[in-house]
């Protein structure tokens, strides 16, 4: 089977290229973090689906182009309009394959990835005008040009949310999309996709590829046929994705995550501190601005260990779609034992 049925929707598991869908010769298993349930089996790409997206990219980028900031911010709002149409959809999805909290997803997180799309296109529209300017006799011209074709990698903690970050402002800029989600948390991706088809964003303008970082993750960043790359996932990653970039000098974005500290001071609100302290709990604990150490003053460290006690204990962990729950799983049992690269 090719597709998974969810709140009434029929989701994708192919590969979407050029405006259609493609299947690869091997598959990967996608299970639910909440209860281990099979949701189907992903197409995983390679090489071949690589430089299949990146043709059907580059070949639509000259039109879409174009357009210019007007017309795809048309096409951009429609897109937003459809994510809000289908917000129960994308929620409970999201929640089946990454299991953060569907309550979360249906008041914020959805909510967010329509505005993202809407943020941008309203920006390209407004910021992405050219200007001329006058210097000791001497007229300069600003224009603001499109690069080309953009591989953009996202991780399974927010999945959509994170996505639309690169994708709102690449396709708002005129450039055309390659995207390839984390592999534990392909099918948001997968029915965003079909929402630009029914946006009437043309074919080949946005792409999705599926599978393991170290096959077509690596194809695809030392693809000499690209013009930028974004990443958002762990250092180690990052360098080898930098490695492969320099090869053609493709031009790279990375968003690392954090380690920040917590600091609490001797004359702090000690209520208020335990409870901003136990949010490093929230979508379990994976979330790039979460805290991961607490530094305490010693004159109030036991205080402040009880009430964070107190706080944390008070966490409800359970199913992330009973709306009472506060936590629910970790992406998988053990997040590293099947990281194949990024």
């Amino acid at each position: 089977m090719t597709t998974i049925s969810v709140a009434g929707a029929e989701i994708d598991t192919r590969h979407y290229i050029g405006g259609q869908r493609v299947s690869s010769a091997e598959t990967f298993t996608n299970t639910s973090p909440i209860d281990g349930t099979f949701l189907g089996e992903i197409s995983r790409g390679g090489q071949a689906e690589a430089d299949a997206a990146v043709a059907a990219a580059r070949t639509a980028f000259p039109a879409w182009a174009a357009l210019g900031p007007q017309g795809r911010g048309v096409l951009l709002h429609k897109l937003a309009d459809l994510i809000e149409e289908n917000n129960e959809t994308l929620s409970q999805l999201e929640t089946m394959d990454n299991g953060s909290l569907l309550r979360s997803h249906r008041r914020g997180v959805m909510p967010r990835v329509a505005m993202n799309i809407r943020f941008f296109a309203d920006w390209a529209i407004n910021e992405l005008h050219h200007e001329k300017f006058e210097t000791r006799g001497h007229t300069n011209n600003v224009s603001w040009d499109p690069s080309g074709v953009a591989v953009l990698i996202t991780p399974w903690n927010a999945p959509l949310m994170l996505a639309t970050w690169k994708i709102g402002p690449a396709l708002a800029a005129g450039d055309t999309v390659v995207l390839k989600p984390a592999e534990w948390t392909p099918l948001s991706a997968s029915f965003f996709a079909d929402l630009t088809k029914q946006a009437g964003i043309p074919d080949g303008v946005f792409n999705v590829v599926q599978g393991y970082g170290k096959e077509i993750g690596s194809a695809l960043v030392a693809h000499p046929d690209i013009n930028r790359i974004s990443f958002t996932g762990s250092v180690p990653t990052a360098k080898v994705i930098a490695r492969a970039a320099a090869d053609n000098l493709t031009p790279c974005s990375f968003e690392l995550g954090g380690k920040s500290p917590m600091i609490v001071l001797e004359d702090a609100d000690l209520d208020l501190a335990a409870e901003i302290a136990v949010e490093q709990y929230d979508n379990a604990g994976q979330v790039c601005l979460s805290g991961t150490r607490i530094f305490v003053h010693e004159n109030i460290a036991d205080e402040f260990a009880q009430k964070f006690g107190e706080k944390a204990a008070a966490i409800k962990q359970g199913d992330p779609r009973d709306e009472y729950t506060n936590i629910g799983p970790q992406i998988h049992q053990v997040h590293f034992d099947r990281v194949k690269g990024f």
